[in-house]
């Protein structure tokens, strides 16, 4: 039983609140404690939160996170472009140099919070496998699919025609 603001999460017919999720996963902590680590590496989460046990292998943030920042940075870089070209005359060298620079640190800056929060976001909406339900290995049949039994090879499907 996991507790976050207060809240415990032993019911799952309760929801999940949100904010305090999201918040926990731009800090890069579980989402449901808000204490332990979200990540192992760069963008690799944890299979469990360390601090409270919650179970995070069925997040699927997939693609989600980089178009959520390259939608960001677009629009932070493209608007200091032209703020930058209306104000000022910088030559074409520190043009060249600025953005590009400037595009992969936000990023980098960027990636680990929103994917936190994505991942935050699941588990407040109970998706994917957050529900309780055991988990949602490719979030279609609720079945790992790399704990194939040992006669049938992985990938194959269990249901014959």
């Amino acid at each position: 039983m996991a507790s976050g603001g207060g809240l415990m999460f032993g019911d799952e017919s309760l929801p999940r609140p949100w904010w305090p999720a999201a918040r926990n996963g731009l800090r890069c902590r579980c989402p449901a404690c808000g204490e332990g680590r979200l990540f192992t590496g760069f963008l690799k989460v944890v299979p469990s939160c360390a601090h409270c046990g919650e179970d995070l292998r069925a997040q699927r943030s997939d693609d989600l996170p980089p178009y959520i920042v390259i939608t960001i940075v677009g629009h932070i870089v493209g608007g200091a472009i032209l703020l930058a070209e209306t104000y000022s005359e910088l030559p074409l060298w520190m043009h060249a140099v600025v953005w590009p620079l400037l595009t992969i640190a936000l990023c980098f800056a960027l990636m680990q919070p929103v994917k936190g929060m994505v991942v935050a976001h699941q588990w407040a909406l109970r998706m994917q496998g957050f529900g309780g339900h055991g988990f949602g290995g490719n979030g279609f049949d609720g079945h790992d699919p790399s704990e194939a039994p040992a006669d049938r090879p992985p990938g194959a499907s269990e249901h014959r025609p």
